[in-house]
């Protein structure tokens, strides 16, 4: 078995691990990217054309790495002509403080402004809306599969490296390091940043982490039925009604994508049963809410979420081992500033990221 060197190793090749490894080759660090799939596959979360850049928090620790993601993003640039935020702007309504959104947005220096039911209903004639509304134009969506072709052309150009369809099987850290045990390679590493979502528990068994569960969730991408102009939503439904709070996004090209946040079952990742879950409380929401989209024209998307109890990210490092893992359905937005803070981790052992996001 051969053996090779990599100065900082990233397992991992979703949006995170991209993300961490862009961010290393901007302060000089040429890393390899180890992916188990390949390209554009379709097995993690991070595939798909679209992902809601929702900035609809209220938590100090995440408007921090929402506005550490923003930077990030705009750092990217254009993409095929266009910037990889597509901010047409976000509405939030239901059974939540909008109020308290709205302050901390501002405190931040961000758009946003509260509309009556009927101001939010003349502007966005394909939704229905019963409850004062959170607007902000300075959210929408990120262009997901551009993002992640653009992080990998930047890696490579810089000197790093992504290899696809590499599987880890193994790591293990060593005197001088970490040792990635692949089929047949060994490859030795001063450092590693672990982001493989679904299977972090397996690929870190001796590290003591959250519990990490992974649900198959499966929203669905339906037709509008006329020319009306759509915003990025989040709505906090009725939970004796709908099963959970329902996000979406237009998607250019195959309709507009409704979904609820952390509803599918649980899965082997390894054995994805690719089953649509609540197709008719779906159906059923669109029927209510959205009058301007066909409740019957639904095709499902299935993803995985790996998420802990209560939702927070995983950022932490024990010894020479980054983590990034539990991104909990609300992740994608943030792989900008993850990627920077999981940089911060990997080059810096006294470095620390929010208390939130740390280990036990």
């Amino acid at each position: 078995m051969s053996v090779d060197a990599a100065e900082i190793a990233v397992v991992g090749g979703g949006v995170m691990g991209l993300a961490t490894a862009w961010e290393l080759t901007r302060r000089g660090h040429r890393p390899v990217v180890f992916e188990r799939f390949a390209r554009g596959h379709r097995e993690g979360a991070s595939h798909g054309a679209t992902r809601n850049f929702n900035n609809a928090y209220d938590e100090e620790h995440y408007l921090d790495l929402l506005v550490r993601a923003r930077n990030g993003w705009d750092a990217l640039g254009l993409v095929d002509g266009e910037p990889l935020l597509r901010l047409h702007g976000l509405v939030t309504h239901g059974d939540l403080d909008v109020s308290s959104v709205e302050h901390r947005l501002h405190e931040r220096g961000i758009h946003a402004e509260i509309l009556s039911p009927s101001e939010a209903s003349a502007r966005w004639q394909g939704m229905r809306f019963a409850d004062p509304v959170l607007f902000s134009r300075d959210a929408g969506v990120a262009r997901a599969s551009a993002a992640l072709r653009e992080l990998e052309r930047r890696i490579v150009d810089a000197g790093g490296e992504v290899r696809w369809e590499t599987p880890v099987a193994r790591i293990d850290e060593t005197d001088a390091g970490v040792e990635l045990v692949l089929a047949d390679e060994r490859i030795q590493a001063e450092i590693a940043v672990v982001t493989v979502g679904a299977w972090t528990e397996r690929m870190l068994p001796g590290i003591r982490l959250p519990r990490l569960e992974v649900t198959e969730e499966t929203p669905a991408h339906f037709r509008p039925v006329d020319g009306s102009a759509w915003p990025s939503f989040n709505h906090y439904v009725d939970p004796d009604r709908y099963p959970a709070t329902v996000y979406g996004m237009p998607t250019p090209g195959e309709g507009v994508k409704v979904g609820f946040h952390r509803v599918g079952d649980v899965v082997d990742p390894d054995a994805r049963p690719h089953v649509t879950t609540h197709a008719d409380a779906l159906a059923d929401y669109v029927r209510e809410w959205m009058p301007g989209l066909d409740p019957a024209s639904a095709v499902p998307i299935s993803c995985t979420y790996t998420s802990t109890d209560d939702s927070a990210f995983v950022l932490d490092r024990r010894g020479r081992l980054v983590v990034g893992a539990g991104f909990s359905g609300h992740g994608f937005k943030f792989a900008p500033g993850v990627g920077a803070t999981l940089a911060d981790l990997a080059l810096d052992p006294t470095a620390l990221a929010a208390e939130p996001f740390r280990l036990p």
